[in-house]
C-alpha cells in the first residue's frame, strides 16, 4: 500500500512540474516571437564607401518671360527667341537619395517685340508699337540640392536605371542687357547717331530715367538704377539616365525666379524724353517711330501709317516723334507705361547633361 502510495506521489510531482515547465516554455516562446516581429535588423546607413563625386557638361537653351513676351501670361515666349548657353558642374552625392551641386553656366536671353507681338492684335498691339528688343548675356553660378524620387541605399553600381528628380537651390549671377541701335534717327529726324547698327549696354542710359533729376510729379520719381548683379532662386524637375557603371545622362528644366524686373530693361512708365541725358538714351527708351524693326529689320511703315503721331515738345524745349502714349508724360487717354512693373521677369533654362562618376573607394566584391 505504502508502495502504491508512493508511486502515485511521484507521479503526480512529476506531472505538476511538467505543466509548469510547459507554461514557462510558452510564455518564452510568445515572448521570442513578439521580439522577432518587432526585429528589423540594424541599419546599414549610406555610409562613407558609398558616397561619391561627379562631374559634367551641359549644352542649355535659355528662354525668357517678362515685358517683351507674345502674350501677357505666366509661361508666354517665343521659341524662335531660343538661345543656346553651356555649363559644367560638380557635384557630390551624399545620401541615397540626396545631391548637393555647384554649376557654372553662360547663356543669353533674348526677345523682340516686332517678332513676339502681333500688330494687330488687340491685347499685343501696344507691344508691337513700343517697338523693343533686347539681348542678355548670363553668367551664374548656382548651388542646388538634387531629391531623387527613387532612393539608392547601394553604391553608385547599385543605381536604378532612370531617375526622375526635383532640384532648388540659390544662385548669384551677372548680366547686361544690350540692344541694337537704329540706322535711322526717327526720332528727332537728324542725322543717324554715331551708335548707329551698333549693340549698346543699356543699363548706363537710364531708359527710364535712373540717373535722372526726377520731380514729385514726374512718372518714375524715386527709381533707381539696377544693379548687374543679382540672385535667383533656380528650382525644376528632371530625370537622369544611367548609361554606364560611371556614366549618366540627364534632362532638366529649371526656372530662375528673379528678385528684379530689368532682365530686359524694361518696367515701369516713360518718363519726359527731355530729363534723359544723352540722344543714345533717348533713342533707346523710346522707339515708336522707328520705321523698322532695329534687330529683325521688318518693314513696320504699313502700320506706322495708321498711328496717331505727333511731334512732343519736352520740357527744356526739345522736340520728337513719339506715338502718342509712347516716349512721353501726361498724355490723357493714354496709359504711358513703358513695361509692367508689378511682376518680376522669369527666365528658364533646358539642359541635357554628361556626368561622370569620379574614382569611388567602393567596390563590388569579388567571388570565386
Amino acid at each position: 500500500m505504502k508502495q502504491l502510495i508512493k508511486l502515485t506521489l511521484t507521479i503526480l510531482l512529476a506531472f505538476t512540474v511538467s505543466v509548469g515547465f510547459s507554461q514557462i516554455n510558452r510564455k518564452q516562446i510568445k515572448r521570442n516571437n513578439k521580439a522577432m516581429a518587432n526585429f528589423k535588423g540594424k541599419k546599414n546607413g549610406f555610409t562613407k564607401q558609398k558616397k561619391y563625386y561627379y562631374i559634367s557638361a551641359g549644352l542649355n537653351s535659355m528662354n525668357y518671360f517678362g515685358d517683351i513676351a507674345p502674350k501677357s501670361t505666366i509661361g508666354s515666349t517665343k521659341i524662335s527667341s531660343t538661345r543656346l548657353g553651356f555649363s559644367g558642374a560638380f557635384g557630390y552625392r551624399i545620401g541615397p537619395r540626396y545631391t548637393l551641386q555647384a554649376s557654372l553656366s553662360f547663356g543669353t536671353l533674348f526677345s523682340d517685340d516686332n517678332k513676339a507681338a502681333d500688330p494687330t492684335g488687340e491685347n499685343s498691339n501696344y507691344r508691337y508699337k513700343r517697338n523693343l528688343h533686347f539681348k542678355n548675356n548670363i553668367t551664374e553660378l548656382a548651388i542646388v540640392g538634387i531629391f531623387d524620387l527613387f532612393q539608392n541605399q547601394g553604391s553608385y553600381l547599385s543605381r536604378v536605371q532612370i531617375t526622375p528628380y526635383a532640384m532648388i537651390g540659390i544662385a548669384g549671377f551677372y548680366h547686361s542687357p544690350q540692344a541694337l541701335v537704329s540706322a535711322t534717327n526717327a526720332q528727332t529726324g537728324g542725322a543717324p547717331l554715331a551708335e548707329a547698327d551698333q549693340w549698346v549696354k543699356l543699363q548706363p542710359l537710364g531708359t527710364e530715367g535712373q540717373y535722372a533729376d526726377l520731380l514729385p510729379t514726374d512718372a518714375n520719381f524715386g527709381i533707381k538704377p539696377y544693379s548687374l548683379w543679382q540672385m535667383s532662386i533656380p528650382f525644376g524637375l528632371g530625370a537622369r539616365y544611367k548609361l554606364g557603371e560611371a556614366l549618366d545622362i540627364s534632362f532638366d528644366i529649371t526656372f530662375r525666379y528673379l528678385f528684379f524686373d530689368y532682365i530686359d530693361d524694361i518696367s515701369r512708365n516713360y518718363v519726359d524724353l527731355d530729363v534723359l541725358d544723352s540722344d543714345l538714351a533717348r533713342a533707346m527708351s523710346d522707339r515708336s517711330v522707328e520705321p523698322t524693326g532695329a534687330k529683325s529689320g521688318d518693314d513696320r511703315s504699313q502700320y506706322i501709317s495708321g498711328w496717331d503721331i505727333d511731334p512732343y515738345t519736352g520740357r527744356n524745349g526739345g522736340v520728337y516723334n513719339t506715338v502718342n502714349g509712347f516716349g512721353q508724360e501726361g498724355v490723357e487717354g493714354f496709359p504711358n507705361n513703358r513695361g509692367g512693373a508689378s511682376d518680376n521677369d522669369i527666365y528658364y533654362v533646358t539642359s541635357v547633361k554628361i556626368s561622370y562618376i569620379l574614382g569611388s573607394s567602393f567596390r563590388r566584391a569579388k567571388f570565386r
